[in-house]
């Protein structure tokens, strides 16, 4: 006879663990008309066991402090890591998986830094390991690149992938804020950490674009190789002068193929304001694709929180329950993904804004203007804003399509300039 209750350990209770289980209990009926069985919450592990929590999930959890008690319960159906990290995280997915348990993560990290041979394990051992909660909180993208796309070519992918620095970005545009005080009124409305380095350098994102790469292209793409540039360096100026000029500054996260070979990078971009992605405010998330034979299609929605993931966990979590028989973890049929074959990030061709610092005297723009023609770069829109007179004024250069290598070079030219009084900012502008 089937059996009719599965059985959860959740490792790890805090804000989404938590939402998880007050979805559990509060869509009980639901859920079971769904997948026509009933989830259990057995056993909760935490780091400290005198806490006080605000949400019991039932009288069947058991609390732990010891990984072992969830590896050793062999009652246990599917085990749901929440608790991030990587070191005692990997150690509990790999003995799961090696004791039959199927699991459910929404560890991003850990799956771009160890995904593959993650994935490798758990195809040999026909056991699920599902991770839509991993990815842009409650938007469905994993299932819908494994599934919904799965015979379409993805040629593009898009995406903002991080709620922290798309609220910041916002707060920036929409009030005028500097990057420190928008940053201070994310934390107070609690979308930024305590320490958000990995959000405002753009890491979770790459953590995330990883992810969605091995999804869309069936290939793995070392985190290592990967171009990150984060916002920290993102300053009023840049975003009041990209709005003079009709754009808005977001961060992106972005793969493109390219003759078989994939182009990707996290960066700082210049959208057109009629841009579909330029309209993502505040802590929201969205991707922008392209498959080769459905077109365009965006997916937008909370990129994080207790229910949005939670939500997202669940899913993996009843899919699991439903089906443990077709176990689909990557979407592919390989045990392990091949390495992907990468184009040189300085090969991505795109337009370009530039902001340079310069002297007020006569002979700049030509001497600028002269050396981005040495370097095959096309200037579209040259503008000297007005200073006091004998002081550093700012130059904004926008361009038509050039090869980032060649803008690179120029640049380094430029600031060598005697004239030039401080780095030249630069960011792409894509259409």
């Amino acid at each position: 006879m089937e059996k009719k209750v599965i059985n959860l350990a959740l490792a790890g209770f805090g804000t989404v663990g938590t939402g998880l289980a007050r979805i559990i209990q509060e869509n009980e009926d639901w859920i079971e008309r769904r997948i026509n069985k009933k989830l259990v919450i057995k056993k909760i592990l935490v780091r400290d066991l005198t806490r006080i929590r605000s949400f019991i999930p039932g009288p069947e959890a058991v609390f732990t402090d010891k990984v072992e008690d969830i590896l050793a319960d062999r009652d246990i159906d599917i085990v749901v890591e929440l608790m991030g990290g990587l070191d005692t995280a990997l150690r509990l997915i790999q003995k799961s998986l090696e004791n039959g348990m199927h699991v459910v993560t929404a560890n991003k990290a850990l799956l771009a830094e160890k995904g593959n041979e993650l994935f490798s394990l758990a195809h040999e051992r026909h056991l699920g390991l599902y991770y839509e909660g991993s990815v842009a909180g409650g938007i469905p993208i994993v299932q819908t690149l494994k599934n919904s796309l799965a015979g379409n070519r993805i040629t593009s992918l898009t995406g903002i992938l991080n709620g922290t620095a798309n609220f910041i970005l916002s707060e920036m545009t929409s009030r005028g804020q500097d990057f420190a005080a928008a940053l201070n009124t994310a934390k107070e409305l609690g979308y930024a950490e305590a320490d958000p380095t990995l959000d405002i350098e753009g890491l979770d994102a790459a953590h995330k674009l990883i992810i969605l790469i091995r999804l869309a292209h069936g290939a793995d793409y070392p985190l290592s190789v990967l171009p990150v540039q984060g916002i920290s360096g993102v300053k009023r100026t840049d975003v009041a002068l990209a709005a003079e000029f009709g754009y808005v500054l977001k961060l992106i996260a972005q793969v493109r193929e390219k003759s078989g070979h994939l182009q990707a990078g996290v960066f700082p971009a210049l959208l057109p304001m009629d841009h579909i992605l330029a309209k993502v405010d505040g802590p929201f998330n969205s991707i922008l694709l392209k498959g080769n034979a459905v077109g365009p299609i965006m997916l937008y929605g909370q990129g994080a929180g207790d229910l949005p993931t939670g939500s997202a966990v669940l899913a993996d979590i009843m899919a699991l329950a439903r089906d443990k028989a077709r176990i689909d973890n990557t979407g592919f049929r390989e045990r392990a993904l091949p390495k992907a074959h990468i184009l040189e990030p300085d090969l991505a061709v795109s337009r370009h804004y530039f902001r340079m610092t310069a002297l007020d005297k006569p002979g700049v723009l030509s001497a600028v203007s002269g050396v981005m023609g040495e370097h095959n770069i096309s200037i579209a829109q040259a503008v000297q804003k007005p200073g006091p007179e004998g002081r550093d004024v700012p130059i904004v250069f926008l361009t038509h399509r050039a090869p980032l290598k060649a803008v690179l070079q120029a640049l380094r030219v430029i600031d060598e300039f005697n004239f030039i009084t401080g780095p030249t900012v630069h960011y792409r502008i894509l259409k």
